[in-house]
Parts: C-alpha cells; structure tokens; sequence
C-alpha cells in the first residue's frame, strides 16, 4: 500500500493518522517531491477508475491560471490534463491509497482510507 500526499494537507495528515491508528503496512509518497510521471498518473486512474479532471484540484491558482476549467472532459483531452497533473502535481487531488488488490481510492475522509485498509 502506498499514500500520496502533501504533508501540509490536514486530510493526508488524517490519513496517515488512521493508517498508523490501524497498524497498517505502508508507504508514503510525497508526491510534490517525488513527481508522479503521466505514465504513474495513468496507471493510478486506472486503478481509481477515474478520468484525470476527476482528480484535478481546479480551484488551485496554477489551475486557474492554466484555464483548466475550461478544458474539455473528454477522450480527445485525456493526456492533455494527464500532462498537467504531470507538470504541475499540486493539481492532483490528495491523499492517493493504491490498495493491495490493485486498486486505489482518493482517501479525503476516513471511510475511504477504512475502504483502502480492507482491499
């Protein structure tokens, strides 16, 4: 299992509280250190089952500022938004759980980080 977050973010510090809370095995990623390439990016959507604007934090000043809000949302734009989460990974939504069984979940709440731990 690995957790990407932002240490500054209260809901990455909450997960990794209940993580520890429930003896979970775990890694951490700092993600605006260690930059997830569009490669890793497409491959945790994968396993989110999610399109990349659905993980876009849009009202960020970068997102503002590169006007993604108004991008299309659909096939044809995909890399195109992969590639901004890419280049500017303060856009991408926070904590990430890849689950054991190959999925992931955006854990912005104690029961998605419960639903990670029992993957």
């Amino acid at each position: 299992m690995e957790i990407w977050i932002n240490p500054a973010c209260s809901k990455c510090r909450s997960a990794v509280d209940l993580l520890d809370a429930e003896g979970a095995e775990y890694t951490v990623r700092r993600y605006l250190e260690d930059v997830p390439s569009a490669g890793e990016i497409r491959t945790v959507l994968d396993r989110l089952g999610l399109e990349p604007w659905d993980i876009t934090r849009t009202q960020e000043a970068e997102a503002k500022e590169l006007g993604v809000g108004q991008w299309p949302r659909d096939a044809g734009a995909r890399e195109r938004w992969v590639a901004a989460l890419a280049e500017h990974p303060k856009l991408i939504q926070r904590p990430i759980i890849t689950a054991q069984d190959g999925s992931a979940v955006v854990a912005r709440t104690d029961e998605a980080v419960r639903d990670a731990l029992g993957r």
